[in-house]
């Protein structure tokens, strides 16, 4: 596939897996917008790959409706986007409190990063979007298993599968997945965790190769998990 004309736009694109999807597309020469909260590690991730392909790095909240008709406007003058990756998103309170004792102004925030941030960023980037574009909104186990402790995080990316699952029934023109990374090696991932080792998780750019089938494929919408993905090695057992 040809990827010199193609444009991505990822959000939480300065660490973590988005930071691993933004290397690996650089490396194929797709253009990049990327944002994240964080000003100086977004400059710093594009001075990274602004010698291997065009990047713009928008600093900003997916939140703020200003900085999404920011990513909506470069999106339209560089012609259109061929890929979204919805990657955004936060665990909420650390540690994680069972859902009786839950703040809910805390689980609204949660609900407004994770559910509804995404869909403002599709509707606003819809003009923008080519045909046959993809959409992969990042999605977690935690979305289908009823883990203790993980009721907002979990219930916020069960809200965003159905959504996906909706938009994929609405806009076959698309392809749009929602996907399970598994567990990764991650600030976010930590956060879950304060104060335990979780050296033993994956390092993001491990779980990478389980997006490529749905970025460069024709894998019809629906939900994966990216682990299954990922092309296994051939062994051959030698005379």
């Amino acid at each position: 596939m040809n990827n010199v004309y193609k444009t991505a736009l990822i959000t939480g694109a300065s660490r973590g897996l988005g930071w691993a999807l933004a290397k690996i597309l650089a490396r194929e020469k797709w253009r990049l917008i990327l944002d994240a909260r964080g000003k100086y590690a977004l400059l710093g991730a594009r001075l990274l790959l602004k010698t291997t392909t065009r990047v713009a790095a928008l600093p900003g909240d997916v939140q703020d409706e200003t900085h999404v008709e920011a990513l909506a406007q470069q999106a339209a003058a560089w012609g259109g986007l061929d890929l979204v990756i919805n990657n955004a998103s936060t665990l909420g309170l650390s540690p994680q409190p069972a859902l009786l004792d839950y703040p809910l102004e805390s689980l609204q925030q949660i609900f407004r990063t994770n559910v509804l941030a995404p869909l403002s960023l599709l509707q606003k980037v819809r003009p923008q979007l080519k045909d046959n574009a993809r959409i992969i909104n990042i999605s977690s186990d935690a979305a289908r298993e009823a883990y203790a402790g993980w009721g907002g995080y979990g219930s916020s990316k069960a809200a965003l599968e159905q959504l996906s699952a909706i938009l994929a029934v609405e806009n076959p023109q698309w392809k749009v997945y929602w996907v399970d990374p598994g567990d990764m090696r991650t600030q976010m991932h930590q956060e879950a965790y304060p104060g335990e080792d979780i050296s033993d998780r994956p390092l993001p750019e491990t779980v990478v190769p389980g997006f490529l089938p749905l970025i460069h494929g024709d894998l019809p919408s629906g939900r994966y998990r990216a682990l299954e993905l990922i092309p296994q090695p051939l062994f051959h057992e030698e005379a």
